[in-house]
């Protein structure tokens, strides 16, 4: 299995960019939007995350499968997280 090089324009490309996310993150936490505060800062967070774990992570260059993992790896935190969140919901405190 041969492996290719990134080239160090990619990972600078990433940086900046996760750079301006972390700004917008922040800037959106100061700002008073209402309802759109959550949905805007987690669309920012699933945005960062998609950058570190395509790039950062190599996902995007590797095998078919290594996706495959990777996928089924957030599917199976999204089982837990849907879990422990139907646990707290049905509580009554």
């Amino acid at each position: 299995m041969t492996h290719t090089a990134t080239p160090a324009k990619t990972y600078i490309i990433t940086f900046t960019l996760l750079m301006l996310l972390l700004a917008a993150t922040v800037g959106v936490a100061y700002m008073d939007l209402g309802e759109l505060n959550l949905p805007l800062a987690m669309a920012i967070s699933i945005t960062k995350t998609a950058l570190i774990i395509l790039f950062f992570m190599h996902v995007r260059s590797e095998n078919k499968l290594i996706g495959v993992v990777a996928c089924a790896g957030f599917f199976w935190l999204a089982i837990l997280l849907s879990f422990a969140m139907n646990d707290y919901i049905s509580r009554h405190w």
